[in-house]
C-alpha cells in the first residue's frame, strides 16, 4: 500500500532547515486538521488552499507533490 502525502512529507521535516519544502513539513506536522491519510492531489490542494495559510505558494505543495509521486513510482 502507498503511503499518503502527509506520511512522506514527514519524512522532509527538518527543523533547522530554512528550505520551503522543509518549513512546509514542519508547518503541516503543527496543522492538527492536516489531512494525514489522503492521497489525491485535488483534495489535498483544495485544502491546502483553503486552510494552508502557512505556505507561501502553492507552488511549494506542487514540488513536495511532484517529489511524493516520483518517491511512491
Amino acid at each position: 500500500m502507498r503511503q499518503s502525502f502527509y506520511q512522506y512529507l514527514m519524512t522532509l521535516r527538518n527543523p533547522d532547515s530554512h528550505t520551503m519544502i522543509a518549513e512546509f513539513a514542519n508547518n503541516a506536522f503543527n496543522d492538527q486538521y492536516f489531512p494525514k491519510q489522503m492521497q489525491d492531489y485535488e483534495e489535498l490542494s483544495n485544502y491546502l488552499e483553503l486552510n494552508g495559510s502557512y505556505l507561501p505558494n502553492m507552488d511549494v505543495f506542487d514540488e513536495a507533490y511532484r517529489m511524493y509521486l516520483d518517491k511512491m513510482n
